[in-house]
């Protein structure tokens, strides 16, 4: 009997069903930040050779049914509803492509089979890049083996798209193996589209398997600290030299290159062209790597507005906080309770702030000999598609030393690379004022309410109601002074009267 999840936590899988590789995602509850409980993933290769013959490769297609009936027989398990799957570009454009589907619905009774158009393919690839970059404000591209997929995006709302048959195993097909012949053929097809050249100034958005590859490429030829593609960013010229020197090595040379995937080396190069020719046209300041995409598209979709409009960011770690945290109330009253410490913050970094003080109790359950490792860890590496890269180290930072990691310890060092200065310092200060707070409040929004900071000329002060069952015990001192060490000030306290306070 397939699984039943419970109501509040509802399950959905989709099928996207590519040129190249066919792949199964389930996710798990109604989240701003979709939530993938299992993703499986097969190379398949159905688009290879239809160039030529219009079909799809018969090689492929009895896997194709073997695999779709374990996705099918995984989904009904899971108990994911809806379950749908999405044919590409392969299955769209190949002559055999409706007789292939209808084998698929023998064997998949009841599923939703849906055939993407170019526009269809487009949208959701769009909406997925939006749900983890809701800002996002440029070009999309979106790579996959059939076609290629462009977007204009501008800010956060999408715009003209354009379809071209430039999809990897597509461009290798067409161009017969000729990576001169292959540049030739993407230049022509971008051509017909002009808008391409208003992303000058702004962001290309890389979505799809073969940019992907680059990316890890990229973060294992300069030991990027951390190994994560979503959100990582090169600028222009760093991309174009890696995609010319992808295109003029051997293959010899790629097995070679660190993480460089084996069952995309023959991608590569194609991958690579179509990356130059885009940044020359766009004239792209920087690209930005994205691992949403369609199938995110899918789910958001799925969603009502009452989450599609949430920030990723901050709804990312309320999730986080009611899993994981003691008090829902208390990530409001520590950043009110932090504002005198950050006077003159902008809009950015209060809001980087409150984010901090919501996964502030995220390793309360930890062991305590290992919290401040696991929480860093934890808040570092979450699944939130809407962090970038700073965002996670300005996060874990703040958390880690809130449970007074060592300043210099070593597991602080790739939260500590990806951040400048002024935003280490920041993340500092506010570690220094969570684990004040916590101290004096033991995680509970009461006492903290009978706690007050306040800094008057050269003195940070903490005003305390003993009434409330607070004081200024050793550790409050030592706290309190290395928070005001950090400030540059001289720490104080003072007791409030209880009616002054009230």
């Amino acid at each position: 009997m397939p699984y039943a999840p419970p109501s509040s936590l509802p399950r959905c899988g989709v099928v996207d069903l590519g040129s190249n590789s066919v792949r199964l995602v389930v996710y798990e509850g109604h989240n701003r930040n979709p939530v993938p409980i299992f993703n499986e993933k097969a190379v398949l290769r159905l688009g290879r050779g239809l160039q030529a013959t219009g079909r799809l490769n018969d090689e492929g297609i009895g896997p194709a049914l073997t695999v779709m009936h374990r996705y099918y027989l995984i989904a009904r398990a899971m108990g994911a509803a809806p379950f749908e799957v999405l044919a590409t570009a392969a299955v769209r454009d190949a002559t055999n492509g409706a007789d292939f589907v209808a084998r698929l619905r023998d064997r998949m009774p009841g599923v939703s089979i849906r055939i993407l158009s170019g526009s269809e393919e487009a949208d959701y690839a769009a909406n997925g890049v939006l749900c983890g970059i809701p800002d996002a404000d440029g070009i999309l591209a979106d790579i996959g083996g059939g076609s290629l997929e462009v977007v204009r995006l501008g800010g956060g709302v999408r715009g003209l798209s354009q379809t071209l048959p430039l999809g990897v195993i597509r461009l290798a097909d067409r161009s017969g193996g000729n990576l001169d012949l292959a540049r030739q053929i993407v230049e022509t097809d971008f051509a017909a589209v002009p808008w391409l050249n208003e992303g000058a100034g702004r962001d290309l958005y890389l979505v799809g398997g073969a940019w992907r590859a680059l990316a890890r490429i990229h973060m294992a030829q300069t030991a990027y600290p951390l190994r994560m593609v979503h959100h990582y960013r090169m600028d222009r010229d760093t991309a174009r030299d890696l995609a010319g020197s992808i295109t003029t090595m051997s293959r010899r040379l790629l097995e070679r290159m660190p993480d460089a995937p084996r069952r995309r080396l023959d991608d590569l190069p194609y991958a690579a062209i179509a990356l130059r020719r885009l940044l020359r046209l766009t004239d792209a300041r920087r690209v930005v790597f994205s691992a949403s995409g369609l199938r995110e598209g899918w789910f958001m979709r799925r969603m009502p507005d009452a989450i599609r409009l949430q920030n990723p960011l901050l709804s990312a770690c309320q999730e986080m906080a009611g899993r994981l945290g003691r008090d829902p109330l208390l990530p409001e009253a520590l950043f009110e309770w932090t504002n005198p410490l950050f006077p003159k913050e902008t809009d950015e970094a209060r809001y980087l702030r409150r984010a901090a003080c919501w996964v502030s109790d995220v390793g309360s359950h930890d062991h305590p000999e290992f919290r401040a490792e696991q929480a860093y860890l934890r808040v570092l590496r979450q699944p939130g598609i809407g962090l970038d890269h700073p965002t996670r180290a300005f996060l874990a930072l703040s958390i880690a030393l809130r449970y007074e990691a060592g300043a210099d310890s070593e597991f602080l060092k790739p939260a500590r690379a990806l951040l400048d200065n002024t935003a280490a310092d920041r993340a500092e200060l506010l570690g220094a004022a969570l684990r004040l707070a916590y101290t004096l409040s033991a995680g509970t929004p009461d006492l903290l309410a009978g706690t007050r900071l306040r800094i008057q000329g050269s003195k940070l002060v903490l005003s305390l109601r003993e009434d409330r069952g607070v004081f200024a015990g050793e550790s409050v001192v030592r706290r309190l002074d290395r928070l005001a060490q950090t400030l540059g000030l001289e720490a104080t306290t003072e007791t409030a009267l209880a009616r002054a306070a009230e």
